[in-house]
């Protein structure tokens, strides 16, 4: 494959890196770059949503005609490597690469017009209600129940690991409408208002320290029968269509070798006693770096289909089976690399907040969040079981 750039795409990564270099502040960057999850919180995130949405970049991958960007896929790898490269903050990845694509694929023309020109400004910050309390892997077991009452439907249940429900104003989320010889029968994609009556977030926190997940109850919330997306009982269809792009829409190998090289970097240094003269870390990172290169050019691939309008298909399980995958390795090989400062606890929350003197130097400060927030890599958007039964099945006819 010809990854070498033509006079058009090296202009384009020059304007890539201009637009970044006017907009990225030091601010945005050094919370970014302090941030153990893979979500930025919203005072960071929205900042640059708004930025590249002024830009006319807010949605790469969405049509042009509502409002994404004219980019062939090697303006689209250009952009996410660049961005990448620069540390720029995560987008509310829920609104522009999930509840996004399955509004315009199967939402009404009055959600199209309402919700999506919302997500590109910024204006709406979306949160996932899938999982329940014994519904995880087995989503389609889901109890979280709505029942049709005139124009509303009334719902009563529970989300579980709602990943910013406390920041979210808006949740799109897999409801029961009715049962029927299948589980997967019955099911309804439906968009709420998370400051409608009846609906309460309580915060879970995570082994990390992080308030990022928590539990959403519903009791007798009323939302409208026009803020069902697609038909009835088809939201099983429309949740597996999401989580496609979920697990497959974007680049993830670029933030990967960013995440590789600081660690190389840190192995480099006298912080760590010079962790890379050790055979065993050099031969760790130079392993991890040719995982890297594997899914780049999987994603690649994913890209030019995505630019002609297909769906990811079954190939974004590899992908998120994968990225996972490498995420772990990179944040195991961080605290090996670190050594006993991985000792150290940093309980304050978020770390781009601190008002004292860290225990430990602020390049090793992520560290070990990241690590312990990386435990969550192979279960949030499916399992990595899950991902190899499609695999088997979908892929290769297991």
């Amino acid at each position: 494959m010809d990854l070498s750039f033509n006079a058009e795409e090296r202009a384009f990564q020059d304007e890539v890196r201009g637009f970044i270099a006017k907009n990225l502040t030091e601010e945005m960057k050094r919370a970014t770059a302090l941030t153990p999850s893979v979500f930025s919180d919203p005072d960071i995130g929205m900042a640059w949503q708004r930025a590249l949405h002024r830009r006319g970049w807010g949605a790469p991958g969405w049509p042009v005609e509502y409002g994404g960007p004219v980019w062939t896929p090697a303006q689209r790898w250009i952009f996410e490597t660049e961005s990448a490269r620069a540390g720029v903050p995560n987008v509310n990845v829920m609104g522009v690469k999930m509840v996004g694509p399955v509004i315009i694929g199967f939402g009404s023309p009055e959600q199209k017009n309402f919700y999506l020109p919302r997500i590109l400004s910024g204006e709406d910050y979306w949160c996932q209600g899938y999982s329940e309390p014994g519904s995880g892997s087995d989503l389609s077991s889901l109890k979280t129940r709505a029942v049709r009452d005139g124009d509303d439907y009334i719902i009563n249940g529970t989300k579980i690991w709602t990943t910013h429900a406390h920041h979210a104003n808006r949740m799109f989320a897999l409801v029961r409408t009715s049962d029927g010889p299948r589980q997967q029968d019955g099911i309804s994609f439906i968009l709420i208002d998370m400051k409608t009556p009846g609906i309460t977030t309580r915060p879970i926190l995570t082994i990390g320290g992080d308030h990022e997940v928590n539990q959403v109850f519903f009791d007798d919330v009323r939302v409208p029968v026009a803020n069902r997306v697609g038909d009835e009982g088809k939201g099983w269809t429309y949740g597996k269509y999401l989580l496609e792009f979920e697990r497959g829409s974007g680049i993830a190998s670029a933030k990967l070798r960013e995440g590789l090289k600081a660690i190389a970097e840190l192995a480099e240094s006298d912080l760590t006693g010079r962790a890379i003269d050790s055979p065993d870390i050099a031969a760790r990172i130079s392993e991890v770096e040719i995982d890297i290169d594997a899914l780049e050019m999987t994603e690649l691939r994913v890209l030019s289909a995505l630019q002609t309008g297909q769906n990811p298909g079954a190939v974004s399980s590899i992908l998120k089976l994968r990225n996972s995958e490498i995420r772990q390795a990179v944040t195991r090989l961080g605290v090996d690399v670190i050594g006993h400062d991985a000792l150290a606890v940093e309980p304050m929350r978020p770390l781009y907040k601190l008002n004292h003197e860290p225990a430990v130097p602020e390049e090793m400060l992520t560290v070990v969040p990241e690590y312990l927030n990386g435990r969550a890599y192979t279960i949030f958007g499916g399992t990595s079981e899950i991902q190899r039964d499609i695999i088997a099945k979908m892929m290769l006819g297991i």
